[in-house]
């Protein structure tokens, strides 16, 4: 029987993926596997995910909600662990996980300890408002975010929680093309340790991106019903990030790591709406 399914979404990702699946392995020795979804690697990627012995299946036409769904589909453990490969798990979460995941957690998993721990945002303040259960079907896990090779512990960016780790069975479907989110059939507790997240390196591989997902966003903003952009509409929006993360969410004391991200997220909204207002004038 296979416990717990360690799941990967990896395109050229062979420079990061070494140390990330290094950061799991141990979580699948025995009684569990790596699941790898590739979306056409040319560099080493493949090589990285033969040498830890994982089953790859390449990625069906889609986007991210659709390749989590399918990292479902092919799984066969009784646990669903999905990790990005810029991301790495210390040796304590790795603890944590086994805990919930091991044949007993079920039965003894602790009630909700953690009303110490800080949540961000309303969401999460709404999961947490729930009775304590002693058996929790899905896991939110808190990350600490690297960017420059600083830890941003502002901004907005701690302790960031993600959904990730979930029984198989409980999980109804991964829903959003750019931000997807997990639907969850019973209740999501909380870890205590984090993940260790290098988000960002260089503003070049930052542009990119962005170039990228502010077509999905605008794309998406535009099949909603947006309002047609006039010059005005681009000002709230824009500086609003800006001053929630730079200085309500106190960015500035993460340093210039900490005060170029928070700029940057006002440039990436710009970016989205710029090219919300191209997409409009060809209607």
């Amino acid at each position: 029987m296979i416990q717990l399914s360690i799941v990967v979404l990896t395109k050229n990702a062979a420079e990061k993926l070494p140390e990330c699946l290094e950061s799991v392995h141990h979580l699948v020795e025995g009684m569990g596997e790596i699941v790898l979804l590739d979306g056409g690697s040319t560099d080493k990627t493949l090589e990285v995910g033969k040498k830890y012995k994982a089953r790859i299946f390449k990625q069906k036409p889609g986007s991210f909600d659709t390749w989590r769904n399918q990292g479902k589909e092919v799984a066969k453990g009784e646990w669903l662990f999905y990790i990005d490969p810029d991301e790495r798990v210390t040796p304590e979460l790795r603890g944590e996980i086994e805990s919930v995941t091991g044949p007993v957690a079920r039965s003894s998993q602790p009630t909700s300890s953690s009303a110490s721990w800080r949540i961000a945002g309303a969401r999460w303040d709404s999961l947490r408002s729930h009775h304590p259960s002693p058996s929790y079907v899905a896991f939110a896990i808190p990350r600490r975010n690297f960017v420059f090779g600083k830890e941003l512990h502002h901004g907005g960016w701690w302790p960031d929680y993600v959904v990730r780790l979930m029984l198989r069975d409980k999980l109804i479907r991964w829903e959003g093309e750019l931000h997807e989110q997990p639907k969850i059939s019973g209740e999501t507790g909380f870890l205590k340790n984090p993940f260790i997240h290098l988000k960002e390196d260089n503003l070049s591989d930052m542009v990119q991106k962005t170039n990228k997902w502010s077509r999905i966003e605008a794309k998406l903003l535009l099949e909603s019903g947006h309002p047609k952009m006039t010059w005005w509409r681009f000002f709230r929006p824009v500086f609003t990030e800006i001053f929630d993360r730079l200085i309500l969410k106190l960015g500035f004391l993460d340093g210039v790591p900490g005060v170029i991200f928070s700029i940057y997220q006002g440039w990436s909204r710009f970016a989205t709406y710029a090219k919300l207002w191209e997409m409009q004038r060809r209607l």
